[in-house]
């Protein structure tokens, strides 16, 4: 076949006809070499047929829909469209061990007799069987085809309604543009993922390296610029069908075969097992090769193979009955402890920070590792440890852990500072933490300290950033955030990178700044012990800044979640004349801290009167959105869960809290679905 042609002379028809045959043979070739690893063509054939496509395109002004060359990655996207599935997408019930796995099923060997049971004029439900899939660390991704072409793309949101990354998506070679099934409509589920090896290749000539493959992956599928999605190369693994028009499965085998059939990268990795012993041996198996694999999974998932028996069992409000994860321990290895760092946060509080021999954990690199103050140093029994093998975790994300000395060879001893290690001042030692008392001399401090008071959720002021503290630190004597209020046009438009543009933007943004209401302002103080909830509460309760700053231990000391401790920073950060000063200054500058107008409160809805707790990522709506539609259906939004706490609600990557809840047998709304329900909407 020819794969060249002369520009202008084929008619347009016989132009468009080769324009599909290109796309149809540049496609073909895709699916054998990024699906299927298995290339039938050499690079050199392959880029004559794009280029010949690219050519066509250009003389017709025509870009087919489904055409090989949007790959590549078009303009940059102004924001997310919402998209609605068809089909829910589902969250799993966890195993976090072999007795909860064993739970799990004997909960599906209840259910399928019960049914035998109690419909004894139909054809039983079989004995149970399984299926292992691996667990994918990506992004969740649902694809929708009409008609054999892909028409959309979606990240799995709340599971009902999630974000379209159409363009995104489209930059992965295996994901394929058109599939043979070509009548209705099909929902695909699977995962977005960037391959170790491909995160290594990246890393090698990249400014600047990605981190790890979850991040790098769903970074790249939520970025607004298709191109730097095409450039980290993903691939992704599909699973699942949640919608089909007239396509049903008797097995989950026949589902896969599905997959395969209509050029769906399916991880070759499927096992199926008749018991559930089998099941937990293979599982041992799966925790001893992860390590080997080029992607990162976090664990196994156990499904029913029988898709009626699936029906039967259906769905609680959160998880299908017939699945469970099994979530892999956090990964522990040893290294080395080379030496220990130390460094001065916005508080002046100075934090460890220990640097270990280089080694893989989790399908990352860590060299630095988590030591939280001397008292864990102490309780680590890691003081003369220097040089000496130590037990490192790491657990998803998370920023690798210290657990304590690996022998007991003992090893050079970790020399706590008497000094600053930015500014010089003399360290005072509070309890387990050391800090540095220079609030307006000492750099790194005041900062971060600035760069908070500026932040969203705090001030908002738009567009600073940490290097705006630097350089209003270096060059304008910014010490505290009152001098911002102070800052003139003339401060500005000298400065390096300080146009007339930024300047004016900067005033104006810390003009505006001054509008913010009281609530904002004292997270923005960055009150010692309190967060968003805390500071909230003050603002409710005491109703003025004035209110707030006269305000005694004692008139601290029981409201919702204020202790003993947080009643005594609260207190003392107001009677520190630094501070003090600092207020005095920001409110004669402009500064107007007052509380918003009292919400028309409901005292009807099933949150009346309640303590709710938010963890976690929303995706319908921020957290701060959230909790001001509680506050206004009667909910006493706390930032901490304890026995008097009513709900929890928990999006996304909850911790401790939603931990915390479920120990204490706190009802936990992890469903957005029904979040948004109870809010009316």
């Amino acid at each position: 076949m020819s794969t060249t042609m002369e520009p202008g002379r084929e008619a347009e028809p016989q132009k468009l006809a080769r324009m599909n045959e290109l796309a149809d043979l540049i496609e073909q070739y895709n699916h054998n070499y990024y699906t299927l690893d298995r290339p039938t063509i050499s690079d050199k054939e392959y880029d004559a047929l794009y280029d010949e496509l690219v050519l066509l395109e250009q003389e017709t002004g025509t870009v087919l829909p489904d055409s090989p060359t949007l790959r590549v990655g078009g303009d940059i996207l102004k924001g997310f469209e919402p998209h609605r599935h068809r089909s829910r997408l589902w969250s799993l019930d966890k195993a976090q061990d072999a007795e909860d796995l064993l739970a799990w099923n004997a909960r599906v060997i209840k259910a399928i007799n019960d049914y035998n049971a109690k419909n004894p004029d139909e054809v039983p439900l079989p004995e149970p069987s399984y299926v292992i899939e691996q667990k994918f660390d990506g992004l969740t991704l649902n694809l929708t085809y009409e008609d054999g072409r892909l028409v959309q793309a979606a990240t799995r949101g709340n599971g009902v309604v999630g974000e379209g990354i159409l363009a995104q998506v489209k930059t992965i070679k295996s994901i394929p543009l058109k599939i043979p099934f070509d009548d209705g409509i099909i929902e695909v589920q699977g995962e977005g993922i960037m391959h170790l090896s491909v995160l290594e290749a990246y890393n090698r000539t990249a400014a600047e390296p990605l981190k790890n493959a979850r991040n790098a992956a769903a970074g790249a599928l939520r970025n607004q610029n298709p191109r730097i999605t095409a450039e980290r190369k993903l691939s992704a693994y599909f699973y699942n069908i949640g919608f089909a028009d007239g396509v049903s499965f008797e097995t989950h085998q026949a589902m896969l075969e599905f997959l395969r059939d209509n050029r769906f990268k399916v991880n070759p990795y499927a096992t199926y097992w008749s018991t559930i012993e089998e099941v937990q041996a293979e599982l041992e198996r799966i925790t001893e090769v992860r390590g080997s694999l080029d992607y990162l999974i976090d664990g196994a998932v156990i499904k029913l193979t029988d898709m009626r028996t699936r029906e039967v069992l259906g769905y609680t409000d959160k998880f299908p009955r017939w699945a469970v994860a099994f979530k892999f321990e956090a990964e522990e290895t040893t290294t080395v402890l080379e030496s220990v760092s130390w460094e001065v946060g916005r508080t002046g509080k100075i934090t460890p920070v220990a640097r270990v021999e280089a080694v893989e954990l989790a399908g990352v690199t860590v060299q630095n590792c988590t030591l939280n103050n001397i008292g864990d140093i102490e309780r680590k029994n890691l003081k003369h440890a220097l040089g000496a093998r130590v037990f490192i975790r790491r657990s998803n994300d998370v920023i690798p852990e210290i657990l304590g000395r690996a022998d007991d060879e003992e090893g050079a001893e970790i020399i706590y500072p008497e000094i600053c290690p930015s500014c010089g001042t003399a360290l005072e030692q509070r309890g387990a933490h050391l800090f540095c008392n220079n609030k307006l001399g000492c750099r790194p401090q005041t900062i971060a300290r600035i760069t908070h008071f500026s932040s969203r959720d705090a001030m908002d002021i738009e567009s600073f950033s940490i290097m705006t503290a630097e350089q209003l630190f270096d060059e304008c004597g910014v010490r505290d955030p009152a001098d911002l209020y102070a800052l003139t046009y003339d401060n500005l438009i000298g400065l390096d990178r300080f146009g007339d543009k930024k300047a004016r933007k900067l005033i104006e943004a810390i003009d505006k700044s001054k509008e913010r209401e009281l609530a904002a302002f004292l997270f923005a103080l960055g009150i010692p012990n309190t967060g968003k909830a805390t500071t909230k509460m003050l603002a409710d309760h005491f109703g003025s800044l004035a209110a707030i700053r006269a305000a005694t231990v004692d008139d601290l000391i029981g409201l919702p979640d204020v202790g003993g401790i947080v009643a005594e920073s609260i207190f003392m950060y107001f009677r520190d004349p630094i501070s003090a000063d600092s207020i005095d200054r920001m409110l004669a500058l402009g500064v107007k801290a007052e509380a918003e107008q009292a919400l028309e409160v409901r005292t009807d809805s099933v949150f009346s009167g309640k303590t709710v707790v938010l963890t976690g990522t929303l995706t319908a709506m921020t957290r701060d959105e959230a909790a001001r539609k509680l506050e206004a259906l009667g909910a006493k939004i706390s930032g901490s869960v304890s026995k008097k706490t009513d709900y929890v609600i928990a999006g996304e990557s909850a911790g401790s809290k939603l931990t915390k809840a479920r120990d204490l047998g706190v009802t936990v709304i992890e469903d957005e679905n029904e979040l948004l329900r109870l809010l009316g909407e």
